[in-house]
């Protein structure tokens, strides 16, 4: 990529996170925005398993509303401080993640996808059951404590910030993995896994480790979201919210690293201001914006434009 394209990048970059800090002062509500955020980096967990090492994932909303689910009964019926009960959460998540790697790793294409599916199932009927997640009413009134016993969360101004902090330093940390030595081989993985292969790498221990650090991230959203909304549902770790957070993805464009937190922000905006107008109907024009964008957009609309810029890049 050349300086003046990575120059362009960073750019944009840079003014997108200046527009996040200010986006209080400027009228944007902070709820949505932290919701947004939330499931932004659902998406970039999702993308570091899809986009990155090619394994496609239909069970991932199991890390997610599971995690959730943790988080909301530790605060809530333990009293834990918020960032215990997080970190309870994401740990929880990867474990579970572990178990679901040591079973479908070994699969690929749509073996894979269908055995998460069902492991993801399995998590949803327990979540369904279990005394402790509050079966169909879920959990509701999850408190939002205070940040190491200093921060009052309950602040909607101080939680966004709390949230954006988290939310970028998992973004660096994402571009830090595909970028270091483990992402090449990823990569390499994606492209050519018998090349891999021939080559010596351990393929199934790095797609587990792959595998394992999505689903602690994958974990890590599901978390913030019910601190940030004050609910965990059976919603949350449904089969819908796997094909949501894959619509996400291919919308932005998959296997760039800002395609999910764009396609994130489409598909949350568009809930959030068509749901009361249209009700269900939201899922409909949701579905059709995705077909248009697959027949005009086969990269998604980030992975396009960065398609766009290679190809002036070419022509110069």
């Amino acid at each position: 990529m050349s300086t003046n394209h990575t120059k362009l990048i960073r750019a944009t970059y840079i003014g997108i996170l200046v527009l996040a800090l200010v986006a209080p002062l400027i009228g944007l509500y902070p709820v949505f925005v932290m919701k947004l955020l939330c499931f932004a980096l659902f998406a970039c967990a999702f993308n570091l398993l899809l986009g990155f090492t090619g394994l496609l994932s239909f069970g991932h909303a199991a890390f997610f509303g599971f995690a959730a689910y943790v988080t909301g009964y530790f605060i809530k019926s333990q009293g834990w401080s918020p960032e215990i009960a997080i970190l309870a959460g994401t740990l929880v998540a990867a474990f579970i993640g572990l178990v679901f790697g040591l079973i479908a790793i070994r699969r690929q294409g749509i073996y894979f996808a269908m055995i998460t599916l069902a492991l993801a199932q399995m998590v949803y009927f327990i979540c369904l059951q279990a005394p402790f997640t509050g079966g169909e009413d879920g959990l509701q009134g999850v408190p939002r404590g205070k940040l190491l016993g200093l921060l009052d969360l309950s602040s909607d101004t101080t939680m966004y910030y709390v949230i954006l902090a988290i939310f970028v330093a998992c973004f660096l940390g994402i571009a830090r993995i595909v970028t270091s030595p483990f992402g090449q081989v990823l990569k390499m993985i994606r492209e050519n896994e018998p090349r891999a292969v021939s080559l010596g790498y351990e393929v199934d221990r790095y797609k587990l480790v792959a595998f394992v650090l999505s689903a602690a991230l994958a974990g890590l959203a599901g978390s913030l979201k019910t601190l940030v909304m004050g609910f965990a549902t059976l919603t949350d770790v449904h089969w819908s919210m796997s094909g949501e957070v894959i619509l996400m993805s291919l919308l932005g464009g998959v296997g760039t690293f800002f395609g999910p937190v764009f396609g994130a922000g489409i598909v949350i905006a568009l809930q959030d201001l068509l749901a009361d107008k249209v009700g269900a109907w939201v899922t409909v024009i949701i579905g059709a914006i995705f077909v248009v964008c697959v027949l005009a957009f086969r990269k998604g609309v980030v992975g396009e434009v960065h398609a766009w810029l290679e190809r002036r890049r070419a022509r110069a």
